[in-house]
C-alpha cells in the first residue's frame, strides 16, 4: 500500500490540507495516521486523528457537515497530504465555509473576517455545546 511510503512524523502523523474539489478553496488542516488514511479511502468520508482528543474523528460526525473524498495526493517529499473533498455544509466548527476566514491585516496589527458565517455554532452543534 502507498501508505507504507508516507513519511509520518514521530507520533505517526502526517499533515493533511483539505481543499474544496470544486472551488479550490483551502478548507482546513488536519492530521492523519495510517489508519485514518485507510478509513478515508474505504469509506469516502475524510477521517482524521485528533491530537487533542487522541482518537479518530470523521469530519462531520457531530455536525453532519462531512467532507466527501474526491482525490488524495501526497507531496514530493512524501510528508504531507492534499485532500480534495466535497464539503457538505460549512467546514469550520465556527460556521464558516473554510477554517481560513480571518486575514492578518497588512500592518500585522489585527485580524479581518473576510467571509460570511453560514451557520452559528449553536445551529451546528446545539446550544448545549
Amino acid at each position: 500500500m502507498v501508505a507504507d511510503e508516507i513519511r509520518f512524523d514521530d507520533a505517526g502523523l502526517v499533515p493533511a490540507v483539505v481543499q474544496d474539489a470544486a472551488t479550490g478553496a483551502v478548507l482546513m488542516l488536519g492530521f492523519m495516521n495510517r489508519s485514518a488514511i485507510e478509513a478515508t479511502l474505504e469509506t469516502g468520508h475524510v477521517t482524521f486523528w485528533s491530537r487533542s482528543r487522541q482518537k479518530f474523528w470523521v469530519k462531520g460526525e457531530s455536525s453532519g457537515h462531512y467532507l466527501l473524498l474526491r482525490a488524495l495526493f501526497v507531496n514530493c517529499e512524501m510528508n504531507s497530504l492534499l485532500i480534495k473533498a466535497e464539503p457538505i455544509g460549512p467546514t469550520c466548527h465556527e460556521g464558516y465555509a473554510t477554517c481560513y476566514f480571518r486575514q492578518i491585516s497588512a500592518d500585522g496589527e489585527h485580524l479581518d473576517v473576510i467571509a460570511e458565517r453560514l451557520k452559528s455554532p449553536d445551529e451546528i452543534y446545539g446550544a448545549a455545546r
